[in-house]
C-alpha cells in the first residue's frame, strides 16, 4: 500500500535544476532510502515531503492527500504522523537527555507530567540507552547516544512514519551497527515506515528494502540485488566506491 506518492517534481533554483520531473512512491512499512551524491537535491526533496520546502512542481501525497491542499486542520494532523530526525540530532543543549525526549509530549499532549516522564523513560529503553544517561546533557554524551537520544524523541508522538537524515553519519562503525538494528527493529516492531537518506553503504546493503538514486532524474529505483546487477556505471561506482558522498 502506497503511504507517499511523489508525481512530476520538479525544483530548481535559478538556473540550477535540481529535481526534472521525479515520480515514484513509498509503501507502507517499508524502509526506503533516498540517495544521490552531493547536490542532487535528497535533502531538498524530504524536506518538501515534511512541509518544510515549497513544491515548485508536481504533487506530493501523503496518506492519499494532496499536501498542497491541505486545510490547516488537515496540515496539523499529517505533520502529527510523521517525525523528521535531523542529521545532527538538534538536541536542546540546555535541556538533559530526558527533557529533550519529552520536548514533544509536553508541547502537543496535555498529559500529565508523572506519565510524561514514563513515557519518556520507555523511549530511551526502545532505544538502547541506559537510564543513567538521562539527567546527562547532549555535551556529555557521544555522538551515537545523541542519534539514539532523538530518535527516543521522535518516538514520543507515535508517527507512522520517520524520516531519517544520515543517521549515522559521522560514527564509528559499532555504532553505525547499533542504529542500523534499531531502524530495522522501529520497522518490524513498532510497524514504522521510514525514509532515509543516506550515503553509507553498509545501511544501503543491509537495511533497505528499496531506494532511488537521485542525479536531477531518478536513475535507479529499486532494491539492492537489482542495483548490483545493474549495468550502469553510475550506480556500480556509487555502491562500490563511496561515489554518494
Amino acid at each position: 500500500m502506497e503511504i507517499i506518492k511523489i508525481e512530476n517534481l520538479s525544483t530548481a533554483f535559478g538556473k540550477n535544476i535540481v529535481h526534472n520531473n521525479i515520480s515514484f512512491s513509498i509503501n507502507e512499512k517499508e524502509i526506503f532510502g533516498v540517495l544521490g551524491g552531493s547536490g542532487s537535491g535528497k535533502s531538498v526533496l524530504v524536506k518538501q515531503i515534511v512541509m518544510l520546502n515549497e513544491i515548485q512542481k508536481g504533487t506530493i501525497k501523503i496518506f492519499d492527500k494532496d499536501i498542497s491542499n491541505l486545510s490547516l486542520e488537515e496540515n496539523q494532523e499529517i505533520k502529527q504522523q510523521f517525525s523528521y530526525l535531523f542529521q545532527f540530532g538538534a538536541l536542546y543543549s540546555f535541556l538533559n537527555v530526558i527533557e529533550n525526549i519529552s520536548v514533544m509530549l509536553k508541547e502537543y499532549t496535555n498529559l500529565p507530567s508523572d506519565l510524561i516522564e514514563k513515557i519518556a523513560y520507555t523511549n530511551l529503553e526502545i532505544v538502547g540507552l541506559p537510564k543513567n544517561c538521562a539527567k546527562l546533557y547532549p555535551s556529555q554524551i557521544s555522538g551515537g547516544m545523541k542519534k539514539r537520544v532523538a530518535l527516543a524523541r521522535s518516538l514520543a508522538l507515535e508517527p507512522k512514519i520517520l524520516f531519517l537524515d544520515e543517521p549515522t553519519s559521522g560514527l564509528d562503525p559499532a555504532s553505525t551497527q547499533k542504529i542500523n538494528e534499531l531502524i530495522l527493529y522501529l520497522r518490524d516492531v513498532l510497524n514504522m515506515t521510514i525514509v532515509i537518506i543516506t550515503h553509507d553503504l553498509e545501511t544501503i546493503k543491509t537495511v533497505l528494502d528499496r531506494f532511488v538514486i537521485l542525479k536531477k532524474d531518478i536513475i535507479f529505483d529499486g532494491n539492492i540485488k537489482e542495483a548490483m546487477n545493474s549495468d550502469d556505471e553510475f550506480i556500480k561506482d556509487f555502491l562500490t566506491n563511496k561515489k554518494a558522498e
